[in-house]
């Protein structure tokens, strides 16, 4: 089971996110990417780097590691990406963040570069998998900045790393077994800007149906405030108490 939707959400003119999965019956490949650069050149990013990723596990399944395959696939995006815009004056220096989950019959393997997350759901337990390449998420690892200073931090948006800016990317990798969570949440930072945890499990446990629940989310980040674009991809199975 599958849901997802993204919004340009209330204040930008453009809605640089983009979600993109395929599902196999041996594997399964889910990507959500938030783009930035000027004038259209985020929306090209992210783009390229959901489809780019999902095309390179799609035509390399089988043929390479698995544990290895989605960190293989951002690195060959990022490459395409910072290549193609050196070539075109219009988009240099765009880049995207980029969250994916690969899920096989025995695991599911969890990559993010930037500030887009992954979420492990079981009953009510919302769990972060990935960890944001932010310079807030830097001060609280120092401890200089608390969780509660963090949410409202004036440089939330400033992130550390990215798919395309460079010609080398560093991708975090997580490997979990298939039964830690039944659910999945990947999404862009214009939702968990918005909604609290607490909020987010509320509405998933609310309505039991995927289509139902991403509609809500959105609506709820937008009604908070809607400062950046929002995307949401739910996928798995039913919450399970």
């Amino acid at each position: 089971m599958v849901g997802y939707l993204t919004d340009i959400g209330m204040v930008r003119t453009l809605n640089e996110d983009y979600v993109y999965y395929h599902e196999e019956e041996d594997y399964k490949i889910y990507v959500v990417a938030d783009g930035m650069g000027g004038h259209n050149a985020g929306e090209v990013a992210s783009k390229m780097a959901a489809e780019g990723i999902v095309e390179f596990v799609t035509l390399n399944y089988n043929s390479k590691n698995n544990d290895e395959i989605l960190k293989e696939a951002i690195e060959k995006v990022n490459s395409d990406i910072y290549h193609y815009s050196n070539q075109e004056s219009d988009l240099k220096g765009m880049g995207t963040t980029v969250t994916a989950c690969f899920v096989t019959n025995e695991k599911v393997i969890v990559a993010n570069v930037g500030d887009s997350s992954c979420f492990g759901i079981k009953a009510d337990d919302l769990v972060k998998i990935t960890k944001d390449h932010s310079l807030v998420q830097e001060l609280l690892d120092l401890g200089t900045i608390t969780e509660d200073q963090a949410y409202n931090h004036p440089k939330k948006n400033i992130i550390t790393r990215a798919v395309g800016t460079n010609e080398f990317v560093d991708v975090d990798i997580f490997v979990i077994d298939k039964d830690v969570y039944n659910i999945y949440l990947l999404c862009s930072d214009g939702l968990t800007n918005e909604v609290t945890k607490d909020e987010i499990i509320s509405i998933i446990n609310e309505n039991k149906s995927f289509i139902d629940s991403c509609p809500k989310l959105v609506n709820l980040a937008k009604y908070k405030g809607g400062r950046d674009n929002i995307t949401v991809l739910l996928f798995g199975g039913e919450v399970i108490w």
